[in-house]
């Protein structure tokens, strides 16, 4: 890896995970840091990674990193007025439609060899044509306020986690055991394959390969911050397994799990485990660093220790999801409901595909306020001068 820039500077990076509608907490922790910045434009990130719904926030906010308070106020606008059809076809001929092609050429071998899943994402290409300006990342990098910007998707004939990366020609791309670094221009496409949730969104070609979400297999998520140029990371992520009281109550009644319950425990291995794994494997890197005597060489040795920030949610999002059911539309409601997604322990699914107003308001509010509750960790992280902190406090 080159790094260009000095390496006793602190270079931020920012990790958005994936996570399906439950990004919009992501949204709540950018306000609340928009809010505690001194000068709004000026982007705190110089480097910015996202996978899957995260890798949606991450570009959202390079294509107007030289407007950072803008950038957030768009991304907010956005995600406080969200509605399912606008990601995916939620009325019924489109849901029976896509279920009939998904089954009969899943299951039955009928129709075209083309990509099918249970549910047709392309209301979601239009939302973010619609809504971002690609060439916002060049200017960024241009005019110095961005190093780079990545996001990650899965190559289902190469099984390896590519990470795309648009930014400053210093940086080399890099190649590891399963992921990779390519350097390219970021367009629609690239997005539309890292949030194409596996079975349920519809894969994406890019070049000769098709790619899915790129939480999968996706072994290292902080890793391509570091091959960017961050020497610390500020995670925000989806799911409040650190918090002892998110750890579900069990059922009194023993039973077989539902569908849904299933397939929750599924999409949790997909988007959170990783991450959650990969956390804990820096933070004792870290201790073995802080183990070293003082007094070797610079050059001694490549292990470095990053400083890691980690933002999740404070409350259990499943619960949340099952408060806002009744917002989905009927279609959806019909076809959830016979797998369990009503049930004790089946929002989980729910929590992922529930692209609703006041469900990601809620999220978006606890985002908020789970940054604000570390406000002097973020004041001391991202570096802010005494005085804007003592006047924050």
């Amino acid at each position: 890896m080159n790094l260009a820039h000095d390496p006793t500077k602190p270079v931020t990076g920012l990790i958005l995970s994936g996570g399906g509608a439950r990004a919009a907490y992501q949204v709540g922790v950018l306000a609340a840091i928009a809010d505690l910045l001194p000068d709004t434009t000026q982007n705190p990130f110089p480097v910015i990674v996202g996978t899957s719904a995260g890798a949606i926030n991450a570009v959202g906010l390079a294509c107007g990193a030289l407007q950072f308070n803008e950038a957030i106020k768009r991304l907010t606008h956005v995600w406080q007025n969200f509605h399912t059809y606008q990601v995916y076809r939620s009325d019924f001929s489109g849901v029976v439609r896509q279920a009939s092609r998904f089954f009969g050429h899943s299951l039955l071998g009928l129709g075209k060899r083309a990509p099918v899943a249970l549910l047709d994402s392309s209301p979601l290409g239009g939302l973010l044509a619609e809504h971002l300006d690609f060439s916002g990342i060049a200017a960024a990098v241009r005019m110095r306020k961005l190093r780079a910007v990545a996001v990650t998707a899965f190559g289902y004939d190469s099984g390896q986690a590519v990470t795309f990366y648009q930014g400053r020609a210093t940086i080399d791309p890099w190649f590891r055991h399963r992921r990779v670094g390519v350097p390219t221009r970021l367009q629609l496409e690239h997005l539309l394959a890292s949030a194409a949730i596996p079975l349920i969104f519809p894969p994406v070609k890019i070049n000769r390969e098709f790619f899915g979400d790129g939480a999968m297999r996706q072994s290292a998520p902080i890793s391509p911050a570091l091959h960017l140029g961050a020497n610390r990371v500020l995670v925000v992520g989806v799911s409040g397994n650190g918090n002892p009281e998110n750890v579900p109550v069990r059922s009194r009644v023993a039973g077989p799990p539902s569908l849904a319950q299933v397939s929750g425990h599924l999409l949790n291995s997909t988007f959170i485990d990783s991450l959650e794994s990969d956390i804990e494997l820096l933070e004792r890197m870290n201790q073995m660093c802080r183990l070293l005597p003082t007094d070797l060489p610079a050059k001694s040795t490549a292990i470095k220790p990053v400083e890691v920030l980690v933002i999740a949610p404070s409350k259990p999002l499943d619960r949340i999801a099952a408060r806002h059911w009744h917002e989905l539309p009927r279609t959806l409601r019909m076809f959830l409901r016979g797998p369990g997604a009503k049930k004790a322990g089946g929002a989980g699914v729910l929590s992922y595909l529930l692209f609703e107003s006041g469900y990601c308001n809620e999220l978006i509010e606890l985002g908020y306020q789970d940054a604000m509750a570390k406000k002097a960790e973020l004041v001391r992280f991202l570096g802010l001068e005494p005085q804007v902190a003592a006047s924050l406090g």
